[in-house]
């Protein structure tokens, strides 16, 4: 039961408005609007009108007297009507379209003026026959025939008995039926149940009004004067009733009156619920576009308040995140994760917690060096001459680099074992990667290993983490600035493992070949291509290495050096290099071959030359001290 009903409710009771629809359009009538076009009318129709107004205001009882019974024709002629039904005791218009319908109208209203008026199966339907119709309907009276402007006829009828059809006499030119009549069966005295359910039935109306913000107050006045008793309520009630035809019509095919009224409280309540759940729906609708009507006016001061402090505004940052994503020449899918991204930034608010998260996340991807790389030289005499510079011996081992290289140069890709040099402590492993940098021309990285755990280090943490961040694969990455440098796994064989993951795992990912060029990180949640990076990797001991780490790399053995190397590489590397720790020039100490091979020989024991370049640093604080 909607507004439309509560209306017919206040104005059926107060002014005596109904409405109700048969073919066309539905029409309100009101009996102080009509005009009657016809002002000599003879004065039965004036009775006719004036019996009306009569009939409306008395107290509307329903039962039938029994002239009106006697003069009801055996023979009914049948008004099919769309979307309602008519209760006995209850007066409303119907409008008139149908040719069919006109003619019967204009030739019943000569003679007894009853007829039959049932509700079709189906709206949709023009022209019906009986077989389109219900079995049971109501007997009603024409009071008034009126023509309107318009060229419609409206009737105004007054339902007298409920009757079932019982046999079908003709179709054309309209229907004529044989039928039963159907007698009411209500309570002369209510009980205290039964008052009860009348109260109810009232309560429901009344709720119905309240959740109706629209309706006029005197709806509520009119429905407490109704003093009618259960069975005009219900019959009213029933012909105004905004729900299916097929509800209704269980109302008017149920004969007993207190069954009718129960499924009527029924179809009341559910009306209610409805009324209820819209109510809800469009406070909460009020109370999302207050909020975010009032969430606009407070961003539009603080875009007026950030121009005026000289800060950018969320627009603003994204427009300069995009310009650099197109700047950078992004891929696709990574454009496509920062649309979304820019889409959130712009529905958050600067102030809460969710923004910086988001805008780091941004530039976290557009600091990465997706499509920018150093141009490489594959040169290999200059390499050679490169390490024999940085490196004193280690001839088999810069042999093998050189290699390497060569075939590095040829394939013109980085698919090939990752090269892991394995030796002492001191040997040069982690200078060897920074030449091979230098020989290439790329940039050098390295990430030390050593005593890792967690595999977040190396997968980065997943967003919902407070504090999340990015693997140092990627970290390194970005400070490289290209996607192709010389990246350093320093101190392999001391990787760790707890319950936090296994580390050695993780890298299996970054040092395969065949994987590596979707590299997943957690807090990226994007693949990243290494496949272009070199990856040079150090280790102590080969034992402590996993199995399937040490199956993808070519392993390198770099030894120790012999006394002589180890001369040759104080006298080129380490004295130099202390000096110039010490603040002395070039000249200010030197030191002969003998001295040097003493230190050695006698201060140290070692593969590698870190004892030596100790010593030597020794014997410069001495002389710094004798002559300063």
């Amino acid at each position: 039961m909607n507004r439309t009903f509560l209306n017919r409710l206040f104005l059926a009771l107060s002014k005596g408005e109904l409405e109700n629809t048969d073919g066309g359009d539905e029409t309100k009538i009101n009996e102080f609007d009509i005009e009657i076009e016809n002002n000599n009318a003879n004065d039965e129709q004036k009775d006719d009108f004036n019996s009306i107004k009569e009939e409306k205001s008395s107290k509307r009882k329903s039962k039938l007297d029994s002239q009106d019974l006697v003069n009801i024709p055996d023979l009914l002629p049948i008004l099919p009507v769309r979307n309602t039904v008519l209760m006995p005791g209850i007066i409303m218009p119907v409008t008139v379209s149908r040719p069919r319908s006109v003619k019967m109208i204009k030739k019943i209203n000569k003679g007894d003026k009853y007829i039959g008026v049932i509700a079709q199966k189906d709206p949709k339907i023009n022209d019906t026959t009986t077989s389109d119709l219900y079995e049971i309907g109501t007997v009603a009276k024409i009071l008034k025939v009126i023509v309107l402007p318009d060229g419609n006829t409206t009737i105004i009828i007054q339902g007298k008995s409920r009757f079932k059809i019982k046999e079908v006499i003709q179709e054309d030119p309209f229907a004529v039926v044989r039928y039963d009549l159907l007698q009411e069966e209500y309570p002369k005295k209510l009980s205290k149940e039964q008052k009860a359910l009348l109260s109810s039935i009232k309560d429901a109306s009344s709720l119905i009004i309240k959740l109706s913000p629209d309706l006029p107050m005197e709806a509520q006045i009119a429905l407490d004067n109704l003093e009618d008793g259960l069975e005009f309520l219900t019959h009213f009630l029933t012909t105004n009733l905004t729900v299916e035809v097929k509800d209704k019509q269980k109302l008017i095919e149920t004969n007993d009156g207190i069954e009718r009224a129960t499924l009527l409280l029924e179809f009341l309540l559910q009306n209610v619920q409805l009324l209820e759940l819209k109510q809800e729906i469009n406070s909460k609708v009020h109370h999302e576009l207050d909020q975010q009507q009032k969430e606009y006016f407070l961003r539009h001061q603080m875009k007026v308040i950030q121009d005026e402090l000289g800060q950018e505004s969320p627009e603003q940052e994204v427009d300069k995140l995009r310009a650099r994503a197109i700047e950078k020449g992004v891929p696709e899918h990574v454009m496509t994760q920062l649309n979304k991204e820019f889409s959130k930034i712009m529905r958050l608010n600067p102030q809460s917690s969710e923004y910086p998260i988001a805008y780091n996340y941004c530039e976290t991807i557009l600091d990465l060096p997706w499509s920018e790389s150093s141009s490489d030289n594959f040169d290999l005499k200059q390499a050679q001459k490169i390490l024999d510079e940085d490196h004193s011996g280690l001839e088999k081992v810069k042999e093998r680099i050189i290699e390497y290289l060569a075939v590095l140069k040829l394939k013109k890709d980085m698919k090939a074992p990752i090269l892991c040099l394995y030796g002492p402590p001191g040997v040069g492993k982690t200078s060897l990667g920074k030449s091979i940098a230098k020989a290439l021309n790329r940039k050098y990285v390295r990430m030390a290993l050593g005593g890792l755990r967690d595999e977040a280090e190396i997968r980065g943490h997943r967003k919902t983490y407070i504090g999340a961040q990015s693997g140092r694969v990627l970290q390194s990455m970005k400070k490289a600035g290209t996607n192709n440098p010389v990246f350093v796994l320093d101190e392999i064989d001391k990787l760790g493992n707890d319950f936090r993951g296994d580390p050695s795992s993780a890298l299996l990912e970054v040092l395969d070949p065949e994987q590596n060029s979707a590299f997943y990180d957690n807090y990226l949640e994007l693949d990243y291509d290494l496949s272009n990076v070199l990856f040079i990797a150090t280790a102590n001991s080969l034992e402590s290495i996993h199995p399937a780490l040490r199956d993808r790399m070519d392993i390198l053995e770099v030894n120790g050096y012999s006394v002589e190397e180890k001369i040759e590489i104080v006298k080129k590397h380490i004295l130099p290099k202390q000096k110039k720790e010490h603040g002395l020039t070039p000249r200010a100490v030197n030191l002969a071959d003998d001295s040097i091979k003493k230190i050695i020989e006698s201060y140290t024991s070692e593969s590698g030359v870190r004892g030596a370049e100790r010593q030597v640093g020794n014997v410069i604080k001495k002389n710094y001290r004798v002559l300063y």
